[in-house]
């Protein structure tokens, strides 16, 4: 008797897991639901990221005024 598994494929971010047969055809609407369908076999085409502007921080001096002497 051998443990038979399934890949499963995220819809939203395209991570693949392996998960047991059984757990994935209990469950099926479950998964489905969390954006989990099963992997079709076909490589995953990995998303390219757009590098991040690095944002200055812009720190405002403030400064108190003196108390004028009467």
């Amino acid at each position: 008797m051998t443990i038979e598994t399934v890949k499963l494929i995220n819809n939203k971010n395209g991570s693949v897991i392996e998960r047991k047969k059984v757990d994935y055809e209990n469950n099926v609407s479950i998964w489905t639901q969390r954006g989990w369908s099963l992997h079709d076999g076909k490589a995953v085409k990995a998303k390219t990221e757009k590098p991040v502007k690095a944002v200055k921080k812009v720190i405002k001096k403030v400064t108190k005024k003196k108390k004028s002497k009467k």
